[in-house]
């Protein structure tokens, strides 16, 4: 469903009740006809306030699985469970069932903002003389070998340069 305001979306509830057809309302608001019957549904089950809550809203774990239950388990049609349990559109719903599929069926919270950019190491508060002589000798084999990688890539980068100004 495209982003309708909410005088928009009362606006097509309204027109829906007054007799406009599915298809005339589809071309007016630029949005699929199950869209329509699912808004319109939605509306007529839990009132106008379901509508009026903002963008970006945080369902718990629990109110996933729960909805994912009643699918999976239950049997139950996607598009009931998605209006039973208020969701702004169907696809919601599916999209946690894929997931949930995908993630070996568990539930897991989607991470919101930017990853770190740097590799943080832990430092062991209580590392002997042989852990840390290991660690050190790891990570002195690990900048080795990526210095070798950069004058690898340089020389690379050189002869294609190289070649370049001979063809010229």
């Amino acid at each position: 469903m495209s982003k309708l305001t909410y005088e928009d979306k009362i606006n097509l509830y309204n027109d829906r009740k007054e007799g406009l057809s599915v298809n005339s309302i589809s071309k007016k608001y630029g949005i699929r006809k199950s869209g329509i019957n699912y808004l319109v549904k939605l509306i007529d089950i839990h009132g106008y306030d379901i509508i009026r809550k903002t963008k970006n809203r945080k369902y718990p774990i629990y109110f996933k699985q729960n909805a994912i239950d009643r699918v999976l388990l239950n049997n139950e049609p996607i598009w009931s469970v998605a209006l039973d349990i208020g969701l702004p559109g169907d696809g919601m719903l599916v999209n946690w069932i894929k997931k949930y599929k995908e993630m070996g069926y568990n539930v897991v919270e989607r991470k919101r903002g930017r990853g770190p950019t740097m590799k943080i190491t832990k430092k062991k508060e209580n590392e002997t003389d042989k852990e840390k002589i290991k660690r050190l000798e790891e990570e002195n084999l690990y900048l080795k070998a990526e210095l070798e990688y950069s004058k690898k890539l340089r020389a690379v980068v050189q002869a294609r340069k190289n070649q370049q100004q001979k063809k010229e």
